[in-house]
């Protein structure tokens, strides 16, 4: 069984830093192994509060017992909770923060696929670049909303897609080579290993005070991929 990297949990839920691959909830074929299916071998019982996409890491939150599903469900539903991600997007934004306010629904031709369009629903992000990094942008999200690829869409309707993106970007893997001069590979390589090659998207935070009135702030740190990307950005970017 796969470790799990539990950050917090009490009596009514538990707060998981997901590793980038897994799934969260089975798909419809149900053969891979996914995060709820893991969570049901070790609590039973668990039940869905919210996603992440595949290749996002993070935090993410399940329910231990019906009441709790309820009321988390609610708070989610009801814009209670701060969302704040952080990614890697591809070049330099022309402006340092700002707001993207455009309405996101399912592509009428391909399942599983978003689009902006006027007849979606309302979908709010808030931007910060946190730091250039030559070609590419270190970018805090805070999500007010909670569609499907809302992120990525966004981030591609400025212009600056998320790195290794393959939906909304142009879905290369990040090259040691395409960052570093005079890069040469080592003679035990017969090809070059990417640094990154999935979706640098990850849940950092989120913040919700539960029915008893407490609030509770879940963190999980930048996973070491995309860490390690950050490092050959600050030494060659």
């Amino acid at each position: 069984m796969q470790k799990l990297d539990i950050l917090f949990e009490n009596d009514d839920f538990v707060a998981i830093n997901k590793p980038a691959g897994l799934l969260s909830v089975p798909d419809r074929e149900g053969k891979e192994q996914s995060l709820k299916s893991l969570l049901r071998e070790k609590y039973g019982n668990i039940f869905v509060v919210h996603r992440l996409d595949r290749d996002t890491s993070g935090v993410i939150l399940f329910a231990k017992n019906e009441a709790a599903h309820k009321n988390l469900s609610g708070i989610f539903e009801d814009r209670q909770v701060e969302k704040v991600y952080q990614g890697l997007a591809q070049g330099a934004l022309p402006q340092k923060q700002g707001s993207i306010d455009l309405p996101i629904m399912e592509h009428p031709t391909k399942p599983g696929i978003m689009v902006i369009n006027r007849k979606g629903k309302t979908a709010l992000t808030d931007y910060e670049v946190l730091e250039e990094l030559g070609p590419y942008s270190l970018v805090q999200y805070r999500i007010h909303t909670g569609r499907t690829h809302q992120i990525r869409i966004h981030s591609q309707s400025l212009g600056h897609p998320i790195a290794c993106d393959e939906v909304y970007g142009d879905g290369r893997p990040v090259l040691l080579s395409s960052i570093k001069r005079n890069y040469k590979l080592s003679k035990q390589e017969e090809h070059e290993r990417p640094i990154l090659s999935r979706l640098a998207l990850h849940s950092a935070l989120l913040r919700f005070t539960d029915p008893a009135g407490t609030t509770h702030t879940l963190e999980a740190p930048l996973p070491k991929d995309m860490r390690a990307l950050i490092q050959q950005l600050h030494k060659w970017g």
